[in-house]
């Protein structure tokens, strides 16, 4: 991150403008939604200049800018479009102690100003560090649809109700208070009786938390999918977001976590193959002990939890210790890397069941029906298969099946650096080694990408290739 983003209190300070064409205007627009007394200087001023100083809304002098025209200011932009012009307005805001932006020069700038959404006080800055000012406004516009323009009057009203509210005590119940106005209820009573029946609401909602008894603690045993955030649930999503505590696997990534307030615990409960881990014990012992404290838990695992990630081990703990929990689904990774190649994991004609293996056990290797594995047409998505790729073809092989069954690998399903590679069963192992595959993977069994999705997978490849050139 280049640029830190702040928001600065412009109350009573003083911003100057070195510029007063087009590009000017655009800049002011913002600044004339601040408290900032605003200089403008410059020749030959739009006609917008011109009307906000008749308005008495900006200083305007109708020359360049000299030295000592910023002293005291907090900003200044310089918006010439001239580059000679603009190093010079930039030399003189510096001077004057100043944090200069220098219009459309990113590396001439000490700062940038964002694409905004305006809903005062709420007020959402979008930047990409100069990099896509076109795909900042398109968030924008996204976000614009999104945020209901009552939302600042909800915000105000709100903010005057904080010392009233102040009397909930602090955590879990102030929490879901403000919840519950911001998520539908203060804005349904703004609808249907104005400003008088949101103060209404408020009140009673504030009498709600007074007399409820705070939330018993928690647990929601949430599936994070294959690592893509949008293949998220909407559930998986709210619990998130809603958590005093997150305890996560090693492979959930940074994308999601980032749905957690940043006021959550957040920690990782590491398993690593064949190397250091959390034990099961440590990690029920951590849920109970949050949740017997009243927290909201999220127990976050890779894929889904209900395939090879231990969740009847966890709900016999929080059983046996008396919490309450809930199971939330996620996509698992063979489902997520089957669609990825255009496979459908059953097929008329292939096999119409489908078997989801590991390649080890708590011992070791894992063993199965090898020999119904080994017929024709069987399919099979093996996790945990990549270190026990030699034993697994030496298993299927010894058993009957076909050297030229073919195997689809994919690595980091739904992620950026997806990788897959299509082999056979005789070639397993080598292939994997060959590709550097080191994991998490899945092992289509019997199962041959489409065309059209190895065209794509090696377009993408090409493109992540491409751009870590730039």
């Amino acid at each position: 991150m280049r640029h830190f983003p702040i928001f600065l209190d412009l109350s009573g300070r003083h911003v100057a403008v070195s510029g007063a064409g087009e590009c000017a205007v655009s800049k002011l627009r913002l600044l004339l939604k601040t408290n900032a007394s605003i200089a403008v200087f410059g020749p030959s001023p739009a006609p917008q200049v011109l009307a906000w100083a008749a308005e008495g809304r900006i200083a305007f002098t109708g020359r360049p800018i000299r030295q000592g025209d910023a002293a005291g200011a907090a900003l200044l932009y310089a918006a010439n479009e001239d580059e000679a012009e603009d190093a010079r307005a930039a030399a003189i805001g510096r001077q004057a102690g100043a944090l200069v932006n220098v219009v459309d020069n990113l590396d001439a700038s000490q700062f940038i100003t964002p694409a905004i959404v305006d809903r005062d006080p709420v007020t959402v800055a979008i930047g990409t560090e100069g990099a896509a000012p076109v795909l900042a406004r398109r968030i924008k516009a996204d976000l614009e649809e999104r945020l209901p323009a009552s939302l600042g009057l909800l915000a105000r009203i709100g903010q005057a109700f904080r010392d009233r509210a102040a009397i909930i005590p602090m955590g879990r119940g102030r929490r879901d208070f403000w919840s519950r106005y911001y998520s539908g209820e203060g804005d349904a009573a703004l609808k249907a009786g104005g400003e008088a029946a949101v103060r209404a609401t408020l009140e009673d909602l504030l009498t709600d938390a007074i007399e409820t008894r705070p939330r018993d603690g928690h647990v929601a045993l949430i599936g994070a999918g294959p690592g893509d955030p949008d293949l998220l649930t909407v559930k998986a999503r709210r619990l998130i977001h809603e958590a005093d505590v997150v305890l996560h696997d090693r492979l959930v990534p940074q994308p999601i976590l980032e749905l957690a307030r940043r006021e959550a615990i957040i920690v990782e409960t590491g398993k690593t193959g064949y190397g250091p881990s959390w034990s099961q014990d440590d990690i029920n012992a951590l849920m109970i002990e949050h949740a017997e404290d009243g927290a909201q838990v999220v127990r976050l695992k890779s894929g889904d939890p209900g395939i090879f990630g231990r969740l009847d081990e966890e709900l016999d703990a929080l059983e046996g210790a008396g919490v309450a929990f809930e199971v939330v689904p996620g996509i698992t990774a063979a489902a997520a890397a089957a669609a990825s190649a255009g496979i459908s994991l059953t097929k008329r004609g292939r096999n119409s069941s489908v078997r989801f293996l590991t390649g080890r056990d708590t011992e070791g290797f894992a063993e199965h029906d090898w020999r119904d594995l080994a017929k024709p047409g069987s399919g099979a998505a093996i996790y945990m298969g990549v270190k026990a790729a030699s034993f697994l073809r030496g298993r299927l092989m010894m058993h009957g099946a076909d050297a030229d069954t073919p195997v689809t690998v994919v690595e980091n399903a739904s992620r950026a650096d997806q990788k897959t590679v299509a082999t056979t069963l005789l070639e397993l192992p080598e292939a994997l080694a060959d590709a550097g595959i080191a994991g998490p993977a899945v092992l289509l069994y019997g199962m041959a990408p489409r065309q059209a999705a190895k065209a794509l997978q090696g377009a993408a490849t090409s493109i992540h290739e491409n751009a870590g050139a730039l």
